[in-house]
């Protein structure tokens, strides 16, 4: 799991995929915290991404960084807790500016039954599942 939270961090951008009806959506996100030994994402209850993950929590995550690539599939789980919360804004200050712990909008997700697998062009897939 250490690996796969470090990959995103470093990559600074991945790609949420959901699923809208029979539509896939796909998202840029920039949030990946560990907090109590979880990875956790972070978004807005009141975006469709939140209503899209409230209707299916089935995701892929997708982020690209030096020739290597990570595709993680997973389960979100919401976690309502205010200490959830509360470590990922403190763990990304400039979240802040819109969002509060209190709100009553900010939504935190962890990655359960998660697969990561690690490719490129030049070695063999790696799989990692957490």
């Amino acid at each position: 799991m250490e690996r796969v939270e470090k990959f995103l961090k470093e990559a600074g951008t991945y790609f949420l995929a959901t699923v809208d009806g029979d539509q896939p959506r796909v998202r840029p996100f920039g949030t990946i915290h560990n907090f109590e030994g979880k990875l956790y994402i972070q978004t807005g209850k009141s975006k469709d991404v939140a209503k899209q993950i409230a209707a299916d929590p089935k995701v892929e995550i997708c982020a690209f960084k030096d020739g290597v690539w990570v595709r993680i599939a997973c389960r979100l789980v919401e976690d309502d807790r205010r200490e959830a919360r509360v470590s990922m804004l403190d763990a990304y200050p400039d979240l802040k500016a819109m969002y509060d712990p209190d709100d009553g909008n900010t939504v935190v997700y962890y990655l359960a039954d998660a697969t990561a697998t690690f490719s490129s062009f030049t070695a063999p897939p790696e799989v990692v599942t957490f």
